[in-house]
């Protein structure tokens, strides 16, 4: 059994501008196997909250990535932020 605190390194791989002002935000793994999404409101994100380039997750909070197609562009993409951005970058 993992430990409760144990987090894991994830990055931005994809983020979408959706109705009702909504942003959807996701972080995956490395090797995009797991996945985070945080929803946020564009007004709060105008106002100074940052989307950084990285995020330490809870293990406990991450999702398995249902398909094989998602999980090589999620791959891809945070092996992309993770080469152009240090963690705490805002992007």
């Amino acid at each position: 059994m993992s430990d409760d605190s144990e987090t894991v390194q994830c990055w931005l791989v994809e983020r979408d501008y959706g109705s009702r002002n909504i942003v959807t935000i996701v972080y995956a793994t490395p090797d995009g196997s797991r996945y985070h999404q945080r929803e946020r409101s564009q007004t709060l994100l105008q106002q100074g909250s940052a989307v950084t380039a990285g995020a330490e997750i809870a293990a406990n909070d991450l999702e398995a990535v249902p398909d094989e197609d998602t999980r090589e562009r999620y791959a891809a993409e945070a092996e992309r932020t993770a080469e152009q951005y240090d963690p705490d970058d805002s992007i």
